[in-house]
């Protein structure tokens, strides 16, 4: 029988919590670790130690061409998991760290294969959060840490997530009580020219060009990377974010289809109100109306969607404007587009 993760509450504020210290003890000794960050729990490795990291890549049944981030304490261990630290990284860090921005540049010696697929970059970002700065201070080397999920499936935003996912996997859950963000950071890779957001986060590409005085670019495309070629970012699956229900989205503008039979209709609507749904006969119903609350409550509404016994998860899209591109990422690699066809069945 599979040992059951236990479940440390913590003091966010408190570096010298015991279930800290707990932690950064199984970390150093080659052990994974969830932890909160101000964006989603992370599944952390001592990203210096191979075979450590290559544990995460089991516990979550993650690609291996899928890269990891490397998150430090600050900038000073944020320098050493990189060769190159130009002007604009420095400019960026003392900006938007800590916080959600994960910046790509060309990898140091003390990062292994293994965090990176093989390639020659890496993401390197301080987190918001306290506890995970503690923590990785405590450790003394960078940790590597992914969202603390199955793979393809809703990133954990509640340390009950992470237990849903991955008990009897990992070595100890550290809870911190719900993130604040709720969304993966902005990935953006300075070794592009001009640089290049591969992933949509929290920090929009307009801040991040009125920083640098120059253009980004947006968007590094839906598909997946070849089987043997490692992806340039974490989060550019086709499939990702995924309830383990179907979920199909509707985008503003569309009439809602015409749905199979369920025995249970959940609705997520995201950006205000959409009327052809407001008849439907949802057993749940969620509406997130604005993007910062939108993207701090985003997975716990798939979560709670994807655990109500729902058979079809339908999806109110939000609009298609700078505010919402993060959330409209993770929903249309969360979803299936709708077919077309009449009205729904599910009209009360």
């Amino acid at each position: 029988m599979t040992r059951a993760t236990p479940i440390r509450s913590i003091a966010p504020d408190d570096p010298d919590d015991p279930g800290l210290i707990e932690a950064a003890a199984i970390l150093r000794a080659g052990g994974l670790v969830a932890f909160p960050t101000e964006t989603v729990y992370g599944l952390g490795a001592d990203a210096t130690d191979p075979a450590a990291v290559s544990r995460i890549f089991a516990a979550k049944g993650r690609p291996p061409t899928n890269p990891l981030i490397a998150h430090a304490d600050g900038i000073d261990l944020a320098r050493r998991c990189v060769a190159d630290w130009p002007e604009s990284a420095d400019s960026l860090a003392r900006r938007f760290w800590p916080g959600p921005l994960t910046l790509v540049l060309p990898r140091s010696a003390m990062i292994p294969d293994v965090v990176t697929g093989g390639g020659e970059t890496v993401g390197v970002r301080v987190p918001g959060g306290a506890a995970a700065r503690s923590l990785i201070a405590r450790v003394g080397r960078p940790l590597a840490a992914p969202s603390a999920n199955r793979s393809t499936g809703i990133s954990p935003t509640r340390a009950e997530h992470v237990s849903r996912d991955l008990d009897g996997r990992i070595d100890l859950i550290l809870d911190a009580g719900p993130t604040d963000v709720g969304l993966e950071s902005t990935v953006l890779d300075l070794t592009a020219d001009p640089p290049r957001i591969l992933r949509p986060g929290p920090i929009e590409a307009g801040a991040i060009s009125d920083l640098l005085g120059r253009p980004v670019r947006s968007g590094a495309g839906d598909a997946p990377p070849p089987t043997r070629r490692a992806a340039s970012s974490p989060g550019l699956m086709a499939v990702h974010y995924a309830p383990r229900t179907r979920a199909v989205r509707v985008e503003p503008g569309e009439a809602v289809p015409e749905l199979p039979p369920a025995d249970r209709l959940a609705i997520l609507v995201v950006g205000g109100d959409r009327p052809p749904m407001a008849g439907l006969d949802a057993g749940l119903r969620v509406d997130l109306p604005e993007p910062v609350g939108a993207a701090r409550d985003l997975y716990d509404a798939l979560h709670r969607c994807d655990s109500s016994h729902s058979t079809l998860i339908l999806v109110g899209m939000p609009p298609d404007l700078p505010a919402w591109a993060a959330i409209r990422d993770r929903l249309r690699r969360a979803t299936s587009p709708a077919e077309p066809g009449p009205s729904a069945r599910h009209q009360s």
